[in-house]
């Protein structure tokens, strides 16, 4: 048997498409991968062995204290974060509970009124270009796609808008791993705490409000972790869904039409890169409760299994062609599948933020151009999440609004 593929280095960054082709070739739909400080995992690249792990969360369950590793994980581990043990958020209930919380959280996020969210988010999308527009240049994912969703999603939950910048820098430092990350969390986990505290004893028209009034009677430590969950999930992987479909607009003469005007391929442009240039490339993930086969692999009880959400939707038994255009074909698995994927209605806050903020662009910037040979355009080092260190950009200076 060939050796395990580390799940780290440039490649991830630089050539993730070709890098699943060859573990497909080599190893088949479920192949063996190790993670910081040589811990094995299993990666599931195949569309259809995928769609087994994710429908069937009795075997394939999301509860981590399964893992066969834990003896082998310091407390140091720089994996902690995406994988946690013993969290009471919703990313690691399961059964019942998960559903209720999945409920509570659901019927907050449905309550948001969609012509108030999007008034927000062409709001803060209008500051943040005012603050650019005059220069004739940027960089339109660090001044701009990193900055939006937060401010978006810190109104809806209830946060005061001069909260938003302290939020945004928190939420960033804590994502990107590095020596910030734990003072990050610690930001935004004390203005969560703060947050709930007002919310209790003054209620509002808010996502945090609604979650603390819900009937299933979820305490103030698994509201807030839940919150932190839904801040984070909702910020990067949006932010970076704008960078990466405007980069395919920049870059891409299929969708030269939407620099135009034409606003059918801004939703094109953002489906095709939920299929081939997704944001969330892989997520930890499940833990066979029992031995079994998947993919021809015997899988032992506690392993870990990675759900390769961009290898999957590159499957080419689902992607024939990869060179054709996906057009309204929405069955990617860029939101997750089976009762842990991504709550409708986050999807669809996710979705209005990410195109208001891409149409806002086009119509404030209307000659936006590349500033940079296309290839010369970096990710960030993460096998987790796919976005771009920057996007620089140039256009006609206009005067701010």
């Amino acid at each position: 048997m060939t050796a395990p593929v580390p799940l780290s280095g440039p490649r991830f960054q630089t050539e993730p498409a070709q890098l699943y082709r060859e573990m497909r070739r080599e190893h088949g739909s479920v192949t063996p991968v190790v993670l910081d400080g040589d811990i094995p995992a299993w990666l599931v690249l195949g569309y259809r062995e995928l769609h087994q792990v994710t429908g069937d969360p009795v075997l394939f369950s999301r509860d981590s204290d399964l893992w066969s590793q834990w003896d082998h994980i310091p407390d140091d581990w720089p994996l902690l974060p995406m994988i946690g043990r013993k969290q009471p958020s919703i990313l690691y209930t399961v059964g019942e509970r998960h559903r209720e919380r999945v409920g509570m959280i659901s019927d907050a996020l449905e309550a948001v009124d969609p012509s108030e969210l999007r008034s927000y988010a062409e709001k803060f999308a209008d500051e943040l270009i005012d603050g650019i527009c005059a220069k004739g240049e940027t960089d339109i994912v660090g001044d701009y796609a990193m900055l939006l969703p937060v401010r978006v999603l810190a109104r809806l939950y209830g946060f005061r808008d001069e909260q938003g910048p302290g939020l945004v820098t928190a939420l960033n430092d804590m994502i990107d791993g590095r020596d910030r990350a734990i003072a990050g969390q610690t930001h935004l986990a004390t203005s969560m705490g703060r947050l709930l505290a007002d919310r209790k004893d003054e209620p509002a028209d808010d996502v945090v409000s609604r979650m603390l009034a819900h009937e299933s009677g979820f305490d103030d430590v698994e509201i807030a972790q839940d919150l932190m969950v839904m801040m984070a999930a909702g910020h990067q992987p949006t932010a970076d869904w704008i960078g990466n479909s405007l980069r395919l607009m920049l870059t891409d003469d299929r969708f030269a039409a939407s620099l135009f005007g034409g606003r059918n391929s801004v939703a094109e442009a953002m489906n095709e890169v939920l299929w081939e240039d997704t944001p969330t490339q892989n997520v930890a993930g499940r833990w066979a409760s029992r031995d079994t086969q998947l993919g021809g692999r015997r899988i032992r009880t506690g392993d870990l299994l990675l759900l390769g959400l961009q290898g999957a939707n590159s499957d080419p038994q689902v992607r024939t062609d990869g060179s054709a255009l996906t057009g309204g074909n929405n069955a990617h698995f860029s939101f997750g599948h089976g009762e842990h994927r991504c709550p409708f209605p986050a999807q669809e806050v996710a979705e209005v933020i990410a195109r208001t903020g891409i149409e806002v662009v086009l119509d404030r910037l209307p000659d936006i151009d590349l500033a940079v040979p296309a290839e010369s355009l970096t990710r960030r080092p993460s096998p987790w999440l796919r976005g771009l260190t920057a996007l620089p950009v140039r256009f006609t200076p206009v005067p701010a609004l």
